[in-house]
Parts: C-alpha cells; sequence; structure tokens
C-alpha cells in the first residue's frame, strides 16, 4: 500500500455525486454501471491501481428483510454471489460509530449481489437465507480489494415488498440518496485509520471463574428443565451475553413478581440480600443460586462483623448489584463509601469497633487510597482476611496496566453496565494512555486508531472472548496487524457447581 488515496466503486452518477467533493478529489472513484458483468470489468480496473490504501463500495441497495427501511445504512460484513463463498468485509463494522455520530442508525448486514434485478418473491427468498440487502455489483467489487482493506456501505432505497416500478420508488430513491450523502464522509475517517498495527493483546481477559460458572448455570437449567428459565437482573453484566440467553430461553427480570409462582428462578453473579431470598421463598421459587462463591464470601464477613459490633464501612458504588446485595446483610450497621471523599466524611458510633470490606470488581489502587484515608481517621479500622477484590479483577487490571505502557491506545471490550470493565479503562488512563469500552467493534470510533500504530486490547470478566476476536478482526481488517498477547499471570480456577444443577 504505497499511496494513500481510496478506490472507491460506485455503481451510478448519482451515486457518485454523493461523495464529497473533498474525496472525489483525494480517491479514485470508479462508476461501474449496473449489473454483475460490468462490476467484473470494473474490478479489474481496479486491480490496477497500485496505490490505493483500500477499497469502499458505496451504492444504494434494495431490502430484503422486512424490517429493513428506506433510507437505512447497511454495512456489508459478508457479501454473497451465486456459485461462490460468501466473502468477510470485517472493516465494514467499524464504520457504525462514525455513521451513528451523524445521526444515522446503521445496521450491520449480509449482502447478496445478483444477476439480475431481484423482485419480491427473490427478496423473500434470500431473507429467509439471513440476507438483509440485495444488490448487482458489491460482491463481484470486493475482489478488486484483493487482500486490501474493503468496506460495503450500502442505503436501502426499496423495502422488501416493493417493486423496482413502484410509485413510491422515486421519493424513497431521493431519500436514500439524501441519506447516502449523509453517510459517505466516513469514508475519509475510514481512509485516515488505515494502515498496519500492532495489537497488544492483555491476558488474562474476559471471562472469569465466577462469570463461567453463572453462565453454565442458566445453560444447564435450560437444558434440563427447559425454557423458560427466569433470571433475576442481568446474570452477568454484558449485552451479548445476555441476548445470547435471552435467544436461548432465559427471561431476564428486574424483581420476583415478574416472575410465575414456582417458576425456575436463577439469582445473577452479582448475589442477593436477604430479603430477596425470603421474597422467593415466599412465591416459592424454584431458586438456583448463581451467586460468585467470592461475592458470597464477603456477604458472610458482613454479616459476621455485624454480628461482633462493627459498623461495615462498605466500599464501592452505590446502585450497582453486589453493594445492594452486601449491603442487604446488616442494613442498619452498613454504611457506604464510595471515594475518597466519602473516606474523609463518614462517621461512626465507635471509632474502635469499625471494619470495611469492599465489592469484589473496584480498582486495586483507588481502593488503596479509600482504605489508607479510612485508617487515617479510624487507627482500629479492621478489614477481611484476604482481599475482597476478586483475583480475575486484579489480575486484569494488572495485564492492561502493562499493555497500556506500551500502547498508543487501549480498547477494552465490556458493557457500561460492567463496573470491572469501566475499572480496566481508569486503570490505562492513569498510565496517560487514552482508553475506551466498547461493547463490541461497531463502537469503536476511528479517530482513536488515526495515530495509532500500537493498539491494546483488553476484556471484563463479563465480556465474551469471542467479541474480543471480533474487535481483533476489526482492527486487523484496517490494513493488517501482527498481534502480541502480554500475559501477566495464568488462570486455572474452577468453581463447583450448585448442587441444583449437577449431574
Amino acid at each position: 500500500m504505497s499511496g494513500d488515496r481510496l478506490l472507491v466503486f460506485t455503481p451510478l452518477r448519482v451515486e457518485e455525486a454523493c461523495l464529497p467533493r473533498s474525496m472525489r478529489r483525494r480517491a479514485r472513484v470508479i462508476r461501474t454501471g449496473m449489473g454483475r458483468d460490468r462490476a467484473r470489468i470494473a474490478a479489474a480496473r481496479g486491480l490496477a491501481v497500485d496505490d490505493a490504501l483500500g477499497v469502499a463500495v458505496a451504492g444504494l441497495c434494495a431490502a430484503t428483510s422486512p424490517d429493513v427501511r428506506t433510507g437505512e445504512v447497511l454495512l456489508g460484513s459478508e457479501l454473497r454471489r451465486p456459485g461462490a463463498e460468501p466473502v468477510a468485509a470485517a472493516g465494514s463494522r467499524v464504520l457504525a460509530a462514525a455513521l451513528r455520530r451523524r445521526g444515522l442508525r446503521p445496521r450491520t448486514a449480509t449482502i447478496a449481489s445478483v444477476d439480475a434485478v431481484a423482485g419480491p418473491s427473490e427478496r423473500r427468498f434470500l431473507a429467509a437465507q439471513g440476507v438483509h440487502g440485495v444488490d448487482m455489483e458489491s460482491a463481484w467489487l470486493a475482489d478488486a480489494a484483493d487482500g486490501r482493506p474493503l468496506v460495503v456501505l450500502r442505503v436501502a432505497v426499496e423495502e422488501a415488498g416493493q417493486e423496482l416500478v413502484d410509485p413510491r420508488t422515486a421519493v424513497a430513491g431521493a431519500r436514500a440518496l439524501r441519506e447516502l450523502r449523509r453517510a459517505a464522509p466516513v469514508l475519509e475517517e475510514w481512509r485516515a485509520a488505515l494502515r498496519h498495527r500492532r495489537i497488544l493483546l492483555a491476558a488474562p481477559r474476559s471471562f472469569c471463574a465466577g462469570v463461567d460458572r453463572a453462565i453454565e448455570i442458566v445453560e444447564l437449567a435450560l437444558a434440563q428443565r427447559g425454557a423458560p428459565v427466569y433470571v433475576r437482573k442481568q446474570i452477568v453484566h454484558n449485552e451479548h451475553v445476555v441476548a445470547d440467553l435471552e435467544r436461548r430461553g432465559a427471561v431476564f427480570v428486574d424483581e420476583l413478581d415478574e416472575i410465575p409462582r414456582g417458576a425456575t428462578t436463577v439469582f445473577s453473579a452479582h448475589g442477593v440480600s436477604p430479603a430477596v431470598r425470603s421474597e422467593a421463598l415466599a412465591r416459592r421459587l424454584d431458586v438456583i443460586d448463581a451467586t460468585c462463591p467470592l461475592v458470597s464470601k464477603v456477604h458472610a464477613e458482613a454479616r459476621r462483623f455485624a454480628e461482633g459490633g462493627n459498623t461495615v464501612l462498605l466500599i464501592g458504588h452505590d446502585g450497582h448489584e453486589e453493594i445492594e446485595g452486601t449491603r442487604g446483610e446488616a442494613p442498619e450497621a452498613t454504611v457506604l463509601v464510595q471515594d475518597v471523599r466519602d473516606a474523609e466524611r463518614v462517621q461512626v458510633p465507635d471509632p474502635a469497633r469499625v471494619t470495611y470490606l469492599t465489592q469484589t470488581t473496584l480498582a486495586v489502587d483507588e481502593t488503596d487510597e479509600i482504605v489508607d484515608t479510612l485508617r487515617q481517621r479510624f487507627p482500629a479500622l479492621r478489614g477481611p482476611g484476604s482481599d475482597d477484590i476478586c483475583y480475575a479483577t486484579t489480575n486484569r487490571q494488572a495485564a492492561v496496566r502493562e499493555v497500556a505502557r506500551r500502547s498508543d491506545v487501549v480498547i477494552v471490550v465490556g458493557s457500561r453496565t460492567s463496573s470491572n470493565s469501566l475499572r480496566l479503562v481508569e486503570v490505562a488512563e492513569r498510565e496517560h494512555t487514552p482508553a475506551y469500552l466498547v461493547d463490541d467493534e461497531t463502537d469503536v470510533d476511528l479517530s482513536w486508531l488515526a495515530r495509532a500504530a500500537t493498539v491494546g486490547v483488553s476484556a471484563g470478566a463479563s465480556a465474551p472472548e469471542s467479541v474480543v476476536s471480533g474487535l481483533i478482526d476489526a482492527v486487523a481488517a484496517l490494513g493488517g496487524a501482527d498481534v502480541e498477547e502480554q500475559t501477566t499471570t495464568t488462570e486455572s480456577l474452577r468453581f463447583r457447581l450448585p448442587k441444583e444443577v449437577r449431574t
């Protein structure tokens, strides 16, 4: 890749006109015409362009999926054509965040290219095969990439049930072209992010033993007892995990009164208070407890300290489910301390009888600062026999710290509701490295990568490794990458399953 231009394919003149003028000056734009044969000829011309950083296809398409609307932007992550294996366009997914900033709602899509105009019946057939949109060029134009980064950006002009001659098509076409004009500038952002990189992969990362156990409990409950299986709150704080289990028959609820009496119910990995357990008993729910054993340890400590007449200073974040469960063990004896300011102000009835506990997913450095402040104020302060911050949280923070020191930017995979994932971002930032949290690669802002030669990657303890792999593939699709794993320790711990699901 010797140049810094893009090679951009557009089928028709009206689609080419939607490209920003600045892009048309800096890119090599090839107007292909419509159809398979013209696309093949254009792809051959594109192969001869040897100074292009990457290849983009931009234009309109017809919707095949009934839920795709006119004007919706489709990012082609998989391209299909008759008689050939699908072509992956992993780089398309990283355009999503830039499009959302422009007020658009892009969809990562499978796009099929066909030999002739597809009518409603053919589109219904394609939709049944998992295809979202259909055109007559993209899959053949992809041949021009020949190892170069590739993105496909199409805007739906016809909904699935419309004929091309439908009188609504003219109005829909104007809207689709307007949306294509709004979307096209992201291709310039994409070009700026194209380069070969090094990816430093923090290890350990992703699922910990407690998360593995909690997910397995729900899976076994579904397999052994059948759907539905009700889960109080998110089993773990990750949108991908929750969505996968929902597809398999899990039903997530906020409160127990949403669950039918006697139904199979799983308590999440974050634990619950005694009041919740009592309510479950009163409703005769068939309870399977997926509380992480390390969280159960903190609950036991809270009870023991409170029974000994101590005030329990509970370090953590208000509203987090783990804090709610722990505080519920001894609500009258527990005081929440969220930060150093709270530690400087908190009052206790007897300074000689004060103990502290912590949420298991906190940042180690920040927690140490809070505990030090409490010790200065309460010299008799006692803590748990062993750290409450779990081994997985500590290990992932140590790993991301090492990666951050060698990276230009750090990307952490995890949901916004995940405390331990948020702490990983904070740990990286304390190493003076920009760091960002993403649910998956579609949240990546291309501007983060524009000047980054080395990208650090980690994942919270509730984030699936499959999502990490998707992120790595998407970053590598921006021009290639050398992946190096930075291992600080190896984890082998497993927790025993509860008797209700053991076979």
